[in-house]
């Protein structure tokens, strides 16, 4: 994906997956992007947004219990053209998706069968503005 914008910029809870993330990055010459430890509600704000720019495309693969309502809210805010809603619980996918339905229409969905025999499937959502529609 990075090789394809301009910046990326990766926000994570678990600080390890942060340090792999910059490895992999090193390891693939890869050399625009920025990566953030820590929980999404305190790090992705407005001032972070007015910091490092509006983004064009937003993916994101909350935990179980979906997107923190702050963290919808500051995505709305921002307003990128797309995004990636990537979940292992397509209850508070849709919670967050009917959150999200003023502003962003379901343009594709996408399920994963990462874990044949079980229950679990990740679901992948594309998401695209409404006002960019014309």
């Amino acid at each position: 994906m990075a090789r394809q914008a301009r910046q990326v910029i990766g926000i994570e809870y678990v600080p390890e997956a942060i340090e792999d993330a910059k490895v992999n990055s090193q390891l693939n010459g890869i050399t625009n992007t920025l990566f953030y430890a820590g929980d999404m509600k305190d790090i992705l704000t407005d001032d972070f947004i007015a910091e490092h720019g509006r983004p064009d495309v937003i993916i994101t693969d909350p935990p179980r219990a979906g997107m923190h309502p702050d963290v919808v809210k500051t995505i709305l805010r921002a307003a990128p053209e797309r995004i990636v809603y990537v979940s292992c619980n397509p209850a508070t996918q849709a919670r967050d998706l009917h959150d999200m339905d003023a502003d962003y229409r379901v343009a594709a969905v996408q399920p994963v069968d990462m874990f044949p025999h079980t229950p679990h499937v990740e679901n992948v959502v594309l998401l695209v503005r409404r006002s960019s529609e014309s």
